[in-house]
């Protein structure tokens, strides 16, 4: 059973090694509904903090050339916010370690100026310049104003077990880390996006809440996730329903385990998992994502003992987003991590040979990315 919630996990996990060289971000992502015309649109917002033994009184850009050539690691929180669609960009708003605040115990809370967050509320405002987005790269940032207050609830968590576990976390033994707390997740309030009004609503916001921290980036990197979920056969609305699959390539010390992935289905109470960490269930996974001219695609088979599930998405890249990140030694080797919240796709669920349920999956938070090694 996979849908046992640990807040323990949501709080900050920069201790020991990872203090000096790791990261640890919230992500939440949801739907919101342009408040003359109603239009929808998905937005995200991200607190991301990096290397809080390096910090400063201002924040540590490791794009910075000067930075770069004296092997000086980025230090800051990074509030990372923004949107999808047609029209689409991401924003980030830098602070110095000197000027954040943040509960090292549950519940978790970090707060710099006006921008705040904790497990059940957020709040903030960013605004970067068409002057500053062109003049400092180092910012990673697209320019407008996105301002919002949000609360947060986390219905359905995604607890992939022994990965994230205390021990584990303890060891620090993975690269990079992961717990959904709110896989399915209500959101409530109103966001701003260049001063036009979203209002967020719980009932229909299509909300995810989720957690990754570590030293690295995985690579492939492959994420999706969904809960406005419709039954083929039937036409009901599954609104009790969400999946979520997360993972590429993870690393545990100096070995990496190959085109892994973890995943969760919860539909109507029912749960399917695909997870390879819980060995005695003989997880195989098999998945591509690739760029066509125009989309991402992803397909991803997964199988157990009992179960299998093979799941189809496409997203168009006009409503797309390349999400710009730095690792916490400096280095930028995604370059080309496709992002976003409009995916669309099917999921067929087998209990040995025969298909009992066929789903079609609309607002679907999506990500690919891979860089070669050499």
């Amino acid at each position: 059973m996979f849908n046992k919630h640990d807040v323990k996990r949501d709080i900050c996990q920069l201790k020991g090694r990872q203090a000096k060289k790791g990261y640890d971000w919230w992500w939440h992502s949801f739907t919101a509904y342009n408040k003359k015309t109603g239009e929808a649109k998905p937005f995200y917002i991200e607190f991301f903090l990096c290397n809080p033994k390096l910090g400063r009184f201002r924040p540590v850009y490791g794009q910075l050339k000067e930075n770069q050539e004296k092997g000086i690691r980025p230090s800051y929180l990074m509030v990372n916010v923004g949107c999808w669609g047609k029209v689409h960009k991401q924003l980030h708003r830098f602070f110095g370690w000197k000027k954040i605040e943040v509960n090292w115990k549950y519940p978790f809370e970090v707060k710099a100026d006006d921008c705040y967050l904790t497990e059940t509320e957020t709040y903030g405002d960013v605004c970067v310049s068409e002057v500053d987005s062109k003049e400092h790269p180092e910012y990673m940032s697209d320019y407008g104003h996105i301002k919002w207050d949000l609360k947060i609830n986390k219905d359905i968590a995604f607890n992939v077990g022994f990965g994230a576990s205390s021990l584990f976390r303890k060891l620090q033994l993975f690269e990079m880390f992961w717990h959904a707390e709110g896989m399915k997740s209500y959101f409530e309030g109103s966001i701003y996006l260049d001063e036009e009004e979203y209002i967020v609503r719980k009932e229909d916001c299509y909300g995810y809440s989720d957690k990754n921290w570590g030293k690295d980036f995985t690579s492939p990197w492959v994420w999706l996730s969904s809960n406005n979920l419709t039954d083929l056969v039937s036409g009901k609305k599954l609104n009790n329903s969400v999946f979520d699959i997360g993972g590429g390539r993870p690393k545990i010390g100096f070995i990496a385990l190959n085109r892994k992935l973890l995943s969760a289905f919860y539909i109507e109470g029912k749960c399917y998992e695909f997870n390879f960490s819980k060995f005695w269930t003989n997880t195989r996974t098999k998945f591509q994502s690739h760029e066509t001219e125009d989309e991402i695609l992803w397909r991803v088979e997964q199988k157990t003992w009992r179960n299998k599930v093979v799941v189809e998405v496409s997203c168009k890249k006009e409503d797309m987003l390349l999400i710009n990140y730095e690792s916490p030694d400096g280095a930028k080797r995604h370059t080309r991590l496709w992002n976003g919240g409009n995916g669309k796709g099917t999921i067929y669920l087998y209990r040995g040979k025969k298909l009992i349920n066929k789903i079609w999956a609309e607002n679907i938070g999506c990500e690919y990315g891979e860089y070669s090694r050499k």
